[in-house]
């Protein structure tokens, strides 16, 4: 099992400290607190420096002080991001630890014969790693329940000149979606998967990771080109594991071939040796 860790590799992101069930963090400028179920160790830095904070999450609702902004841009390469204080959630547009995926797909994505490799992403989210394939190379399928998620893509897409780059954004139910897809003998060189635990699609169609998860990569399996280059899986549930990862990825690819790697993702905090794992990962390449 291996652990890939963001080390410095985006200087717009830092994890300052973590423990007591929290996390410091600072993107960009803007220095923020949110929960963190995975940190029960005590923090490292003193109080004095979480009060420093302009946004604080209480698992309900945001915290801010006066002058934090609602919304700003962070740089990533040649792309970038807009980060954004939400009502409904904690999270702020950016995953930092999905790093090593971008790197991945930005790996994969060299033309063949003639044409742009393709990815299909599911549960989209707003866009980094689709952006990020579409500057490598690929021809992006983006698929997402949330039209709020999608906007923000889109958004993102604007940000970083990528207007008339080919990512097609669609509003779907991801199991629906795929279902058609192969039905209509579509395929792609590259799929990735970062299901939440549990969610509605556009038509309140129920989603359970538990229940759905291994249909949903067995389809997916079934919609790999002969030229297939990569299958990355990523799971936050705190009761899943890596094994289990492995296990479906084998269910969902028997006879594939190939290397499948799993780990953990996890972020390098500055303030201390620690690293804070933040989720599964399976990654299928030949």
């Amino acid at each position: 099992m291996h652990i890939e860790v963001l080390l410095g590799g985006w200087d717009q992101y830092e994890l300052l400290d973590s423990g007591d069930r929290r996390k410091l963090e600072r993107f960009g400028d803007v220095v923020v607190v949110r929960g963190e179920p995975r940190a029960w160790w005590a923090p490292a830095l003193p109080q004095a420096r979480w009060d420093k904070a302009v946004a604080v999450h209480d698992e309900k609702s945001w915290t801010m002080r006066p002058g934090a902004p609602r919304e700003w841009v962070l740089p990533l390469g040649e792309l970038r991001l807009l980060a954004r204080f939400t009502e409904t959630s904690k999270h702020l547009g950016v995953f930092p630890e999905q790093w090593p995926h971008w790197m991945a797909l930005a790996a994969h994505g060299a033309p063949l014969a003639g044409r742009r490799p393709r990815l299909l992403n599911l549960f989209g989210y707003t866009g980094v790693a689709s952006l990020a394939a579409a500057r490598a190379g690929f021809e992006v399928t983006h698929i997402d329940a949330s039209r709020t998620a999608l906007n923000w893509a889109r958004r993102n897409q604007e940000l970083s000149g990528l207007g008339d780059t080919n990512i097609r954004f669609l509003l779907d139910d991801a199991a629906k979606f795929t279902t058609r897809e192969l039905r209509r003998a579509n395929r792609y060189e590259a799929i990735l998967l970062d299901p939440p635990a549990f969610g509605r699609g556009p038509a309140k169609e129920l989603w359970k990771v538990e229940a759905q998860v291994a249909d949903l990569l067995a389809t997916c399996g079934q919609l790999l080109s002969d030229d297939a280059r990569l299958v990355i899986l990523t799971m936050y549930n705190t009761d899943a594991s890596a094994l289990m990862l492995r296990n479906l990825m084998l269910g969902a690819m028997p006879g594939a071939g190939g290397t499948l790697d799993v780990g953990e993702l996890a972020l390098a905090h500055s303030a201390s040796p620690r690293l804070l794992p933040r989720s599964l990962w399976a990654r299928w390449t030949p």
